[in-house]
């Protein structure tokens, strides 16, 4: 590396004195920087160098936050991982630092609550206080989580009757325990900052949500893995009023949303590209909202994969003021799911990080388009008997343009009453297609739409259904 520097120096010193023509120099010059690239090796901080203990007990949240220091203050490199189970609290990741967990190697969250802190606190849309999170970043830009290593939440700890448990292993008297572990800890949390790559590392069982990016920018996730069922609302991915993201090739499976588009700000999501994921969930597979302030738009969502899902498969919500436009929905197939398509406008109006109210938002311009779908069977819905597709605004403040293509939906039929259903309106409350109950159509059920068209979209029952396929209350029909 040396001689290659002081040739460098040589040859410019040559260059200042006329010596050399300026086509050799310019040569060699390149010449030189290539040589020296090729030479230069990503810097690595192994966590045991600065005292990390990877025994499955040790609690190693200084050891590892010290090597994330030591990384990001002299220029950036890879935080290493390998070789163990490495139990630990909230780490912080720094600009330009790289968190690899090597093949073999796992970092667990540890079981007490007092071991996380907060990045950025807020009340979700379920009132519960959110902000603790395992590994977190604030204000950082260019880092990344790599490797074939796990990185485990431990989040059954956070179960209550596993937090009794702690309390009585901590000695925490009756008086102080009210409150103990109510915010449970995202396993990733990524707040106000930019560049940032997550790609092949496998995710487990986070407390609360698997990964959260709050206005946060230049996202790249590629080839991930999740598993999310240790505790409630374990959602997978979270988009939080951020932008230019990228999410390919991951594979996803939770107890709540999997892909999830929100805003828990007024500041917008946008700029989302969606490919060639395989999902699963307990309550939605593709989820925009529920909480959505901020708007929704630019957004691409194609080649997906969605399978044993109870809940919904499609999700479009906007109920807190967002403006949802230019979404394109396209070539997903899904099977045994409930409810494949649910389009909900909505007057809920709630807020978040106390900011103001909006007014009610709007749906329109979004295209869903090549989907093949398999509903769950009478026994395994959430509301049997199933329709499979449910679009709805309120008397108000209605959808405006959705347009549905190439679509087939395969469904077990099952109503044999001549009994007229009515569907409530329920214009403020939580919107789930299941809280309205049976629909009267087992195709699709639309209300309250400015222009819906429909072009190729087929129903087929496996049994007997007095319902008719299609029906439509305060629809446009010009385009059907």
């Amino acid at each position: 590396m040396r001689k290659i520097l002081s040739a460098d120096l040589y040859f410019s010193r040559k260059l200042l004195n006329g010596r050399l023509n300026s086509t050799c120099t310019l040569s060699i010059g390149i010449m030189v920087i290539i040589l020296i690239s090729c030479n230069q090796k990503k810097r690595e901080f192994k966590v045991q160098d600065f005292g990390a203990i990877g025994d499955s007990l040790f609690v190693n949240t200084e050891s590892i936050q010290r090597a994330i220091d030591e990384c990001s203050a002299t220029g950036g490199g890879e935080v290493v991982i390998s070789d163990g189970i490495y139990v630990s609290g909230t780490v912080i990741l720094k600009d330009n630092v790289t968190l690899r967990v090597d093949k073999g190697a796992k970092l667990v969250g540890s079981s007490n609550p007092g071991d996380y802190k907060s990045i950025d606190s807020f009340i979700d849309a379920t009132g519960q206080t959110r902000g603790n999170c395992l590994i977190g970043a604030k204000k950082a830009k260019h880092i990344a989580i790599k490797g074939d290593g796990v990185i485990d939440g431990n989040g059954e700890a956070f179960l209550v009757k596993n937090l009794l448990l702690k309390m009585e292993e901590l000695g925490i008297p009756l008086s102080k325990r009210k409150g103990f572990g109510a915010n449970r800890p995202f396993l990733l949390r990524f707040v106000e900052s930019s560049d940032i790559t997550l790609q092949n590392i496998n995710i487990r069982q986070a407390a609360a949500w698997a990964c959260h990016f709050y206005q946060s920018h230049d996202i790249h996730v590629e080839g991930i893995s999740i598993y999310n069922h240790a505790n409630k609302n374990n959602d997978g991915i979270d988009l939080d009023s951020s932008h230019d993201i990228s999410l390919k090739n991951c594979n996803i499976n939770t107890e709540d949303d999997a892909i999830c588009i929100k805003s828990t700000s007024a500041l917008p999501t946008y700029g989302v590209t969606v490919k060639n994921c395989k999902l699963k969930s307990d309550w939605g597979a593709i989820k925009f909202g529920t909480e959505s302030m901020g708007d929704f738009y630019n957004i691409k969502i194609s080649n997906c994969s969605i399978y044993n899902t109870r809940g919904g498969g499609i999700k479009l919500l906007s109920v807190d003021g967002a403006n949802m436009h230019d979404v394109s929905i396209s070539n997903i197939t899904m099977d045994n799911v409930d409810m494949p398509i649910f389009i909900r406008l909505g007057e809920r109006l709630r807020t978040y990080r106390n900011a103001e109210r909006q007014t009610v938002g709007s749906i329109h311009n979004v295209s869903i388009k090549n989907v093949t779908a398999t509903t769950r069977d009478l026994k395994n819905s959430r509301v049997s008997p199933p329709s499979g597709i449910f679009i709805t605004g309120t008397p108000n403040h209605k959808i405006g343009s959705i347009k549905l293509s190439d679509i087939a939906v395969t469904l077990p039929g099952g109503y044999n009453s001549l009994a007229r259903i009515e569907v409530e309106e329920q214009e403020t409350a939580y919107p789930e297609f299941s809280f309205f109950g049976a629909l009267p159509a087992y195709g699709l059920y639309g209300r309250h739409i400015e222009n819906l068209e429909l072009h190729d979209v087929k129903f087929n029952v496996l049994s007997k259904d007095s319902r008719e396929d299609i029906v439509l209350n305060d629809v446009d029909k010009s385009n059907l």
